[in-house]
């Protein structure tokens, strides 16, 4: 363990959309901010092709350029990028505690805020076509990606309220979407499960499965095999959505901040403070409601303003006292 422990304002945990706006505005308010990237720089729109729908990008931009640009703009403003993955944290539980955080095992660094962008991590089937094709037809996001499959035939893989409502969203635009529920039945509410089943350009086919996502360089096809009778069917898509959840990446910070029953950090009201004073959460990672790069970037910014506001009332305490 590093003897040398350096001290920080605002330490921010995790790039992306949240991470670095939080940067550029705690930066500009003069809280010298560092960043650690963790083991994905950038998130998951680093895995994606073609992002259409951030504003201010009339042509579009594809994701690990957007990345650049939003580390190059808080680098602007004097914001440390650093490589590395936050490995354990100790947090004070009082008004004007320091935060103790450990890099890599190794580095121990103590900030007065911390302000966590680890976003989640959408699951996938784990089949070695399906990884191959991801940014070729292979979304985790039917709302960001969709778009792109307008009026072409698509799969989609879930039976919960997200695949429903992603299901029902793809209809819309595509001009059919074939959905593969796992079981007999889907874990949708009723009234999702009446939205999709009105929906004439969607089939729902139950006890389906992904075998294998047909295509070398881009999707081409889908072969599904019934788990109840091994029959296997090949269908002709351009795009498959693989909507069966996600997973906020909190791991390191069970017992130390509250969250919900599946993993998310609970913020209070509408900011972005969590249970413990000083730090603060934006992005995916306490957002499983709308998941998009804009709202992640809208929650960057109110963590940086929250902690600037912190500090500040800590600052004004500590004059009074003395």
């Amino acid at each position: 363990m590093s003897e040398k422990i350096e001290r920080l304002k605002t330490l921010i945990i995790g790039s992306g959309p949240a991470g670095y706006t939080a940067a550029i505005y705690a930066a500009r308010a003069d809280l010298k901010p560092v960043m650690y990237t963790g083991m994905e720089p950038g998130g998951q729109l680093t895995t994606t092709t073609e992002v259409d729908n951030f504003p201010g990008y009339p042509e579009g931009i594809d994701g690990p350029t957007m990345m650049v640009q939003l580390q190059q703009q808080a680098e602007r403003f004097g914001t440390e990028v650093r490589i590395g993955m936050v490995t354990a944290v100790d947090f004070s539980d009082k008004v004007g505690g320091i935060h103790k955080v450990t890099v890599d095992d190794s580095k121990v660094i103590e900030a007065e805020t911390v302000i966590i962008s680890t976003g989640a991590t959408a699951k996938y089937l784990g089949l070695p076509s399906e990884e191959r094709l991801k940014g070729g037809g292979v979304s985790a996001c039917a709302v960001c990606d969709g778009f792109f499959y307008k009026k072409q035939d698509v799969a989609i893989v879930g039976a919960g309220d997200t695949a429903a409502e992603e299901a029902s969203y793809l209809a819309n635009i595509c001009n059919k979407v074939t959905m593969l529920v796992r079981k007999d039945h889907m874990r949708a509410s009723k009234a999702m499960q009446h939205r999709v089943n009105s929906l004439p350009n969607i089939e729902v086919l139950y006890n389906t499965e992904v075998d294998e996502v047909l295509g070398e360089q881009v999707v081409e096809g889908l072969r599904m095999v019934n788990n109840q009778t091994g029959a296997k069917e090949d269908i002709a898509i351009t795009g498959l959505f693989i909507a069966i959840g996600h997973k906020p990446n909190t791991d390191i910070f069970k017992g130390k901040l509250e969250m919900d029953e599946t993993g998310y950090l609970i913020t209070k009201g509408k900011s972005t403070k969590t249970s413990v004073p000083g730090v603060f959460a934006s992005g995916d990672v306490q957002d499983k409601e709308y998941r998009q790069a804009v709202t992640a970037a809208g929650t960057g910014c109110m963590a940086a303003l929250d902690a600037e506001r912190y500090l500040a009332t800590i600052e004004t305490e500590a004059e009074v006292a003395s």
